[in-house]
């Protein structure tokens, strides 16, 4: 396995990556539709192949079985660090726990690092366990922290994860 910078012709196979992360994120509280944002995603992907923030990793056969794309946090205000963020990762299922996120997570600091990032950012849906085991695992720690609520919801009718994760205190 060796992580690279995509290539335009790996644009379609990100793109169904994509759609299978989108998918995958629905079981964990999701509100994305993956398919429906199947060709608005593409032009978005596309940039990142041009601007060179699109990663992918490859197989040894050369078969794309994940990716990251990153960028760097940009706004009006100052702070006392540049943040890069990752905006997507994904590993195949089939290739998952041989070391791919982990590759793909340092090439991605490596790049943001290279680009001027003093700090690093990425996101995980709260339910989404194995996802935040991994970032925790990688010396990644709570930064911020959103709350969601059904418009019309009047109590705590919903728990998380994260009310029960014993890492976090309030």
């Amino acid at each position: 396995m060796r992580v690279e910078p995509a290539t335009t012709a790996d644009v379609d196979a990100v793109v169904d990556a994509w759609v299978a992360l989108a998918g995958t994120q629905r079981e964990h509280g999701s509100h994305l539709d993956a398919e429906a944002n199947r060709e608005a995603i593409r032009p978005i992907l596309a940039h990142h192949v041009v601007d060179g923030s699109l990663l992918v990793a490859r197989s040894a056969a050369g078969a794309v079985v994940g990716f990251v794309n990153v960028g760097l946090e940009a706004g009006s205000l100052a702070a006392d660090a540049r943040r890069g963020v990752i905006h997507n990762l994904y590993v195949e299922p089939s290739v998952r726990g041989e070391g791919v996120g982990s590759a793909l997570l340092d090439a991605a600091e490596a790049l943001l690092a290279d680009r001027g990032a003093a700090v690093v950012a990425i996101e995980a849906m709260a339910e989404n366990v194995a996802a935040r085991r991994l970032y925790r695992r990688r010396g990644y720690a709570p930064h911020r922290v959103q709350f969601e609520k059904l418009v019309g919801e009047r109590s705590a009718e919903r728990t998380t994860a994260t009310e029960t994760d014993t890492s976090e205190t309030e």
